[in-house]
């Protein structure tokens, strides 16, 4: 009888790991080089980057945050187009490429201020867009035509250093600007 009592409750011991295992690892999240999230809830806030975090369905809610460089395009053309320091018009194609910052503080950031807008590029640009045009518009205004063809870094630097500062409020970087279009606005502009 001993025996009989000791193997059932063996089984019944290895039954209930198997169950606590399998219910943890449905519960256990990982975090990717590509995706990392902040579990909030119970327990406070938590940034998971490398690894992973136990959520609970109904104590934890998670937002994922997309790691991956994004390019976000800024267009001025037509009536739209960018005034220049000799009152010409001009218009520019400019090409942003943004990441949020690797760390723990920059995730934070971007989950509090973009949300899931990290996996969309669409939502994002349409959020910071506005941001990109403004420092386009200030390096713009401060150069002739002439000038911004022929220094065309010099362009591109006073827009990074005029973007830059913006997006670190929202947990990004900007990795690099590119000039892609650079043309005289038609005359009837």
């Amino acid at each position: 009888m001993n025996l009989v009592t000791i193997v059932v409750l063996a089984v019944a011991i290895l039954v209930g790991l198997l169950l606590v295992g399998l219910v943890l690892s449905r519960l256990y999240q990982r975090a990717s080089k590509e995706l990392a999230f902040v579990r909030t809830g119970l327990g406070g806030q938590k940034v998971v980057m490398d690894g992973g975090a136990i959520v609970l369905p109904v104590f934890h809610e998670i937002v994922h945050i997309n790691m991956n460089t994004l390019k976000l395009e800024a267009s001025r053309a037509g009536a739209d187009s960018l005034i220049t320091l000799d009152r010409l018009r001009v218009d520019a194609v400019a090409a942003f490429f943004v990441r949020v910052i690797p760390s723990s503080e920059g995730v934070a950031n971007a989950a509090q201020t973009l949300g899931q807008r990290t996996m969309a590029p669409n939502s994002l640009k349409e959020l910071v867009e506005d941001k990109f045009v403004d420092a386009l518009r200030a390096a713009a205004v401060s150069m002739s035509m002439h000038q911004l063809l022929d220094k065309r870094a010099d362009f591109i630097q006073a827009v990074q250093n005029a973007v830059s500062e913006d997006l670190l409020k929202n947990g990004l970087e900007l990795e690099s600007v590119s000039l892609t279009r650079l043309d005289q606005t038609p005359i009837k502009f």
